[in-house]
């Protein structure tokens, strides 16, 4: 299904969860910090701190661990948890809808 891109947010009573959210858990992943993530991103370190720690409240388990520390000693790294949220998030917007989408891809021009 290449060409089509898939967006979805996950409504929960406590938390909004989407491709925003998701691709700031990879890049904190890619990058080992909260600023160095939000910059690739173009977002403030404010920004994506708020948005760590709303994930963080809104779990049961922490998504991401941050230790402060500043230049060179600080970090940030996903916990288990938020490596299983992420993969079933990406496994979840990769199979949404698949059969559907490629019906309608095979009737384009």
């Amino acid at each position: 299904m290449s060409g089509v891109d898939i967006y979805v947010r996950l409504q929960f009573p406590t938390l909004r969860f989407g491709p925003g959210k998701a691709d700031l858990l990879t890049a904190i992943r890619d990058h080992g910090s909260i600023s160095a993530a939000g910059r690739a991103m173009g977002m403030s370190y404010r920004r994506a701190w708020a948005l760590v720690e709303e994930m963080n409240t809104a779990f049961a388990a922490p998504l991401v661990s941050a230790s402060r520390g500043g230049a060179g000693r600080g970090g940030a790294e996903l916990t288990p948890d938020g490596v299983a949220v992420l993969d079933a998030y990406r496994r979840a917007v990769a199979h949404a809808a698949e059969a559907d989408i490629s019906a309608i891809a095979r009737r384009l021009r």
